[in-house]
C-alpha cells in the first residue's frame, strides 16, 4: 500500500528551559508545543499517518495532556530509544513491512513549519528519495582555529526531513555511530543523496526560554495577518 507517514521524535528534559517539565509539553499561549507540531502536519493532510515517538517514562503524562486538551487528533505511539537514532528506528517500525510511499521525520519541538515547506518535501522525495528543508546562513560564521568562513558555502538544516521508506528503512538497518547527527546524515552515509529544499525561518526548534518568547511572537503575527 502507498501511504504518507510522518515520525515526530519527542524526547527532549527540558534542561536548557529549566523546567521539570519536558520541553516538548511546555505550553505556548495555552496549547503544548508538541500538539501545535502535529496539529501542523494535519494541517497539511489529514490522511498523513503520524507516528509519536516518546520516552516510556513520558507516555503517562503525555495521555492526561490529551484528554485535559480534548485534543483528538489520530496518531500511533512508538516508545523512544536512548538515542535519536534509535527512537527514529523504533518509529520506522510501526510503519507495515509491505508499506510504500514517503516518510519523514521531524523533531516534537519544531511547530511551526511552514504547510507549502511541508509539501514540497514530500514532493520532492518521491522524485529524489530524499529531501530536506535548510535557510541560509544569516550571521557571520567563524571557525574557531582557521577565522571566518564563506557562509554562502553552508545551511542550517531543519526538519522535516523526508524520505521514500524503502530508503529510510535501509539506511536505518546501518550500525549505529555519533556521527549521525540527524537522518539525513544516515541516509547519506548509507550512500544515497540528499536533496535540499527552501525551508522556512519560522521553523524554529524550541529549547529556551527565549524561543518560547520568539513562538509567541510568530503565533501573534500569524494571527494578525489573518
Amino acid at each position: 500500500m502507498t501511504r504518507d507517514y510522518i515520525i515526530i521524535v519527542a524526547g527532549g528534559k527540558g534542561l536548557r528551559m529549566e523546567s521539570d517539565i519536558p520541553k516538548q509539553f511546555l505550553p505556548i499561549m495555552g496549547t503544548p508545543v508538541l500538539m501545535r507540531t502535529m496539529k501542523r502536519f494535519h494541517d497539511y493532510s489529514n490522511k498523513l499517518q503520524i507516528i509519536l515517538v516518546l520516552p516510556e517514562s513520558q507516555q503517562e503524562y503525555w495521555t492526561g495532556l490529551c484528554k485535559s486538551h480534548s485534543f483528538d487528533i489520530p496518531y500511533t505511539l512508538a516508545t523512544g530509544g536512548p538515542t535519536r537514532f534509535h527512537s527514529v528506528k523504533n518509529g520506522l517500525d510501526m510503519i507495515p513491512a509491505d508499506a510504500e510511499g514517503t516518510v519523514g521525520v521531524h523533531d516534537g519541538v519544531r511547530p511551526f513549519p511552514d504547510i507549502e515547506v511541508i509539501r514540497r518535501c514530500y514532493d520532492a522525495a518521491r522524485t529524489t528519495g530524499a529531501a530536506i528543508p535548510v535557510t541560509p546562513v544569516v550571521e557571520t560564521l567563524r571557525h574557531i582555529t582557521s577565522g571566518t568562513a564563506d557562509r554562502s558555502a553552508y545551511r542550517l538544516v531543519q526538519t522535516p526531513q523526508v524520505f521514500t521508506v524503502d530508503v529510510l528503512r535501509k539506511a536505518y538497518m546501518q550500525e549505529y555511530t555519533e556521527t549521525f547527527t540527524d537522518d539525513a546524515s544516515v541516509v547519506e552515509h548509507a550512500g544515497h543523496r540528499v536533496t535540499m529544499i527552501d525551508g522556512n525561518r519560522e521553523n524554529i526548534k524550541i529549547t529556551t526560554p527565549f524561543d518560547i518568547a520568539v513562538a509567541e511572537a510568530i503565533i501573534k503575527k500569524a494571527s494578525s495577518t489573518h
